[in-house]
């Protein structure tokens, strides 16, 4: 099974959405793996968004992301990134599907309450900036059996 990241940003924070977001997941047969609340520090936000380090935007970025706690998920499934990367919806919130998370709540392009993984890679480095391997659980989840067919589950 496949591992993607997820943040809930501060502005999703601030606006109460954390349980909306959650339950979108777990209602589409996701499974969530890790979770937990956390400030972000300059040197995860460096590496975090390294590609971004030279642009102008980049304080701001990383001042929008330090302004409040954040929480960081880690959920599972059969092709996860690409599942929850279309459950949140494209980057600017005014321009997202209507049934997605930015689509339903967000205006912005900077403030659009919510982040995922876009690769297995980018997956992999940013569970290793957030989560040790101990607070990543293995669990076999009764719901499987439900989400999934018998081939999928092999």
């Amino acid at each position: 099974m496949e591992q993607s990241v997820v943040l809930v940003k501060p502005d999703g924070l601030q606006r109460g959405l954390i349980g909306e977001i959650i339950s979108r997941f777990e209602r589409k047969g996701l499974k969530l793996v890790a979770i937990k609340m956390v400030n972000l520090d300059d040197e995860v936000l460096d590496q975090w968004y390294g590609h971004h380090k030279e642009k102008p935007f980049f304080p701001k970025l990383k001042g929008f992301m330090m302004q409040t706690p954040i929480i960081a998920m880690v959920w599972e499934g059969l092709d996860s990134i690409d599942t929850i990367r279309k459950l949140v919806g494209v980057t600017k919130g005014r321009e997202a599907e209507g049934g997605s998370v930015r689509g339903d709540f967000a205006m912005s392009m900077s403030n659009n309450l919510i982040h995922a993984s876009d690769s297995p890679e980018s997956a992999s480095k940013e569970k290793g900036l957030l989560f040790t391997d101990e607070e990543v659980f293995e669990y076999v989840s009764a719901l499987d059996m439900l989400v999934y067919s018998e081939e999928e589950r092999e």
